[in-house]
């Protein structure tokens, strides 16, 4: 099977942010989207597009609103995009007493109860998957970087595989469920890879060998399109990009931009190496999904497999020596502030540790977690 990788300028960005409708008062899901939606329209109706702004997208639960920016050539231009978009969200929601809320699950509405939005293709996913397909109330994080060369995708992806924990342990915070404190850092990472196609990528020695993958789960009916591989990190070839999905529903514009750089400089590096004809390494398997469990699990406290022989390190510490790698690179990026926002959020605590802090401060009470979660979201 022939898939046409997309020309795209090597290192641009592009950002997508998944976040919840809640009500002002409850905290509650609010499967209100549609109202949103229609609120958007009648504010600005020169920019809309078959009924759809080109930005704010709907998502498969209605309590979910997705911002996508357009391609961005620096960090500050997709969060200033986002920035943007969040706020012509804002005015359209707060009217019909709704708030905001970006974080990996919301911590105490139940996902039986959620409305999915009247589309074939969730009503199809939720009659295959059926109890796994219900519970998928989750919200992430995506970053795209553009690839020039269809031959880097695959050795991109496995680069980025071996950062897999540190994006994860970062972006935590998804430590409720339904109530209840999960004991891990990210309950979202777990969750989503129930789904069909969902999780760890695969990883191919090339293209061609990815394309025939493809050709399998086609001629199998394991997918009806290319985006039902729903992978942690993919190839979007229509786009030329790389999509790092590894990421909870983060908070802040700050946090979104300093996971943003992070990716965007380390895919940069990665094509740095493969134009200068190096090779970038992988780790088995077992290896990959053994520090993606730890990383759900402990989040900053994970202890992670460096390489194939084994070796360990704390999470955060190896982060800390990974920043310092990449600064040159982030400044030919100009992107050297957000990336070094990245040490902010080790110091500060990643958003699982801040809500389990606000909920034991508060007897265990979950709505303070949201109340903190909506506040958070205001200060953009």
């Amino acid at each position: 099977m022939k898939i046409d990788f997309a020309k795209s300028e090597q290192s641009t960005l592009g950002l997508e942010w998944e976040i919840a409708l809640v009500d002002g008062e409850t905290g509650e899901l609010a499967a209100r989207a549609n109202e949103v939606f229609d609120n958007i329209s009648a504010a600005h109706p020169e920019i809309m597009a078959d009924g759809e702004h080109p930005h704010i997208k709907g998502e498969m639960l209605q309590n979910t609103v997705e911002l996508v920016t357009g391609v961005c050539r620096t960090v500050a231009d997709g969060t200033e995009d986002l920035r943007r978009n969040l706020n012509l969200l804002r005015d359209a929601a707060h009217p019909l007493g709704l708030e905001l809320l970006s974080s990996g699950t919301h911590p105490f509405s139940n996902p039986r109860t959620q409305a999915v939005t009247d589309k074939e293709r969730y009503a199809k996913l939720v009659d295959r998957t059926q109890w796994w397909g219900s519970q998928m109330l989750i919200y992430g994080v995506h970053v795209h970087v553009g690839l020039d060369h269809v031959g880097k995708a695959m050795p991109v992806l496995d680069g980025l595989v071996n950062h897999f924990p540190h994006f994860q342990a970062l972006s935590a915070s998804s430590p409720f469920w339904n109530g209840e404190d999960t004991g891990y850092a990210s309950q979202r990472a777990l969750m989503f890879q129930q789904l069909p196609t969902a999780g760890l990528p695969f990883q191919f020695p090339d293209w061609s060998a990815y394309e025939s993958y493809v050709q399998d789960m086609f001629t199998t009916g394991v997918i009806d399109a290319t985006n039902e591989i729903r992978w942690d990190i993919r190839p979007v070839a229509n786009l030329g990009t790389i999509e790092m999905r590894i990421c909870d529903g983060m908070s802040t514009l700050a946090e979104i931009g300093s996971i943003a750089a992070l990716t965007q400089c380390l895919v940069e590096d990665f094509s740095t190496t493969l134009d200068d004809g190096g090779t970038i390494p992988t780790m088995p398997p077992w290896h990959v999904q053994e520090n993606k469990w730890r990383a759900a699990r402990y989040g900053m406290d994970a202890i992670i497999i460096l390489d194939a022989a084994g070796k360990e390190q704390l999470v955060t510490e190896h982060t800390v020596e990974l920043l310092n790698k990449l600064e040159p690179v982030a400044a030919r990026l100009g992107c050297a502030k957000e990336l070094a926002g990245v040490e902010d959020i080790i110091a500060k605590g990643a958003s699982y540790q801040r809500q389990r802090r606000v909920a034991q401060a508060h007897q265990g009470d979950l709505r303070a977690v949201v109340r903190e979660l909506v506040s958070e979201m205001a200060g953009n």
